[in-house]
């Protein structure tokens, strides 16, 4: 007789064997396939502030597959927007691939996504082509290919003259949360007023969130920095330029000196990307955003991040 399957809320007595499934998932892929399980560390516990930080901001929304003894098997975290759906980390057991489940999780989410009425979006790597190839099946559109960064920030901070503009940035305040919101909305088609509001409260993790304003006083761009010892990364952001987006990305590093950080940039970001070189930054992945309904007309440049997930 087939085990069954059932596909269930996250509860918070699942933050430790969810911590632990994400661990194992992208240890065993990440060496398997490539030889870099050692990047995600020996130990699960960095990876509980994910199911803290979904909770915290939609209690419910994840979702998760459970065999018949009720181990948890797989896991989908979600977060509804006022735009769209986005989807963040999608991870199975190593033991239970080859199932479908991650393909059933999804459609719990893109069912709600039509019930609703709202389009879904993701950013995926596109080093796994396994999980692209789902989502490509899916109905999801590639858009965007973004360099995966890393770069270590001296304790002295960057050995370089602050690019132009850096002095025009500013922590946000709870003032700025819905001018960030409108000026994303307007560069990117989407909103997501409520992730900013969470950065800026800080309750769950450890977050700052920088805004760039023009002479003029009206938003030139905003990136948001994670500074969690589990989830040291820059991002999410939007900028109206390469220019705004260097000194945004400048102001953030500073902010972090002594820590190697991970950022994502726009390929087609080319200068913003030739200066990030010229720091230290070096590319260590490759991801790609999705749609299954792609936003006509978006400009500016996006830093996307995984945790809450941007797209």
């Amino acid at each position: 007789m087939s085990e069954k399957i059932a596909f269930t809320k996250l509860t918070e007595a699942d933050h430790e064997p969810i911590a632990r499934l994400l661990h194992r998932a992208l240890v065993h892929w990440y060496e398997s396939r490539l030889g870099q399980g050692a990047r995600f560390g020996d130990h699960h516990q960095p990876f509980a502030l994910f199911p803290e930080v979904y909770e915290a901001l939609d209690p419910g929304e994840c979702v998760t597959a459970r065999s018949d003894s009720g181990e948890i098997l797989g896991v989908c975290f979600s977060h509804e927007r006022e735009t769209h759906i986005a989807i963040g980390i999608v991870a199975t057991m190593p033991e239970a691939g080859g199932r479908g489940l991650a393909k059933k999780m999804m459609a719990c989410v893109l069912d709600k996504a039509e019930r609703v009425g709202k389009p879904t979006r993701l950013v995926s790597s596109l080093l796994n082509l396994d999980s692209f190839s789902l989502y490509t099946r899916l109905g999801f559109v590639p858009g965007t290919i973004f360099q995966d960064m890393l770069i270590n920030v001296p304790e002295a901070g960057l050995a370089v003259t602050p690019p132009e503009g850096t002095e025009l940035v500013r922590q946000a305040t709870m003032a700025d949360v819905a001018r960030i919101a409108d000026f994303e909305q307007t560069q990117q088609g989407v909103r997501r007023e409520k992730d900013f509001a969470f950065f800026v409260n800080n309750q769950v993790g450890s977050w700052r969130l920088l805004i760039s304003e023009s002479a003029d006083g009206s938003v030139s761009g905003f990136l948001g920095m994670s500074m969690h010892p589990s989830c040291t990364m820059i991002g999410p952001g939007v900028a109206k330029n390469d220019e705004a987006g260097t000194a945004l990305l400048w102001r953030a590093l500073d902010g972090m000196r002594g820590r190697s950080i991970v950022f994502l940039a726009p390929c087609a970001a080319a200068k913003l990307v030739k200066t990030a070189y010229a720091w230290g930054a070096r590319n260590v992945e490759l991801h790609v955003a999705q749609s299954t309904a792609p936003v006509e007309g978006a400009k500016g440049l996006v830093f996307p991040t995984f945790m809450p997930e941007t797209a």
